[in-house]
């Protein structure tokens, strides 16, 4: 719990833009070389069995999906290159993922790619989560429980890109929107949600407020955006209209 808060007074880290998705999605080469691996085995088969078959698709689907860890980094990397400006101006912002493969993965290679920092939120579990090799070293964390993470996550974030993921990502994406939903959290905080072709196959917000679960003001909590460009303005306007006036001092009392 208290040990994060450490490091951060120690590096002057107070603020953060958090990157949520999936640890099971690959870099672009990555996918495409499993892709070429399965076409090529499948090619030696007379008659693919059912199982084969499922594996190109899934093959297939993975090389679609790596155009978010392509996205992820890419935004990373535009956004620790304009951190670097905040600097003169006395703010130390920083990207913060959750230290493990995939998207969190995508996140801390952008940073590093930029030549800047980056914070790696890491949990121990039996599966998907071994730590990634560009997250700072000075500034990867192991954590055991998730609500110390969930904390440590939010309580320094002023943005949050939630790209395409499963139950870890919709876990931490409806809490943050349910603590900002409720007031909970007195912060202004941008969400943006990467990818509307996922998005809107996973989550039907529409018929939401159909059956009466949520307002359509709601839909106001966060953004969905399609392309870096656009994720990166929305994110410099935010940060620059409501987050450039904090001091270095960090406390969780």
């Amino acid at each position: 719990m208290l040990e994060p808060e450490t490091r951060f007074r120690k590096y002057c880290i107070r603020d953060t833009v958090v990157f949520f998705g999936s640890a099971r999605i690959q870099p672009r080469h990555v996918a495409a070389a499993c892709l070429r691996e399965v076409e090529t085995h499948m090619g030696h088969t007379k008659t693919p069995p059912r199982g084969m078959r499922d594996q190109i698709e899934q093959a297939r689907r993975n090389l679609i999906m790596s155009r978010y860890y392509e996205a992820a980094a890419l935004l990373s990397e535009k956004l620790t290159e304009y951190f670097k400006t905040l600097k003169k101006r006395g703010k130390n912002f920083m990207v913060c993922s959750g230290g493990g493969p995939g998207i969190m993965e995508a996140a801390n290679y952008g940073a590093k790619k930029a030549g800047g920092k980056s914070i790696g939120l890491n949990i121990s579990l039996p599966m998907e989560q071994a730590p990634n090799p560009y997250q700072s070293e000075e500034l990867a964390f192991d954590f055991h429980y998730f609500f110390i993470r969930k904390f440590w996550f939010f309580y320094l974030a002023k943005a949050l890109v939630v790209f395409p993921g499963g139950f870890g990502t919709f876990d931490e994406l409806f809490e943050l929107l349910t603590l900002m939903q409720t007031g909970k959290s007195k912060k202004h905080m941008s969400v943006i949600l990467f990818g509307s072709e996922y998005w809107s196959d996973a989550i039907n917000f529409e018929k939401m407020i159909e059956w009466g679960t949520i307002s359509r003001d709601d839909l106001k909590l966060f953004r969905i955006v399609d392309s870096v460009d656009a994720a990166f303005n929305y994110l410099k306007t935010d940060i620059e209209k409501f987050n450039l006036g904090n001091t270095c001092d960090i406390s969780i009392d």
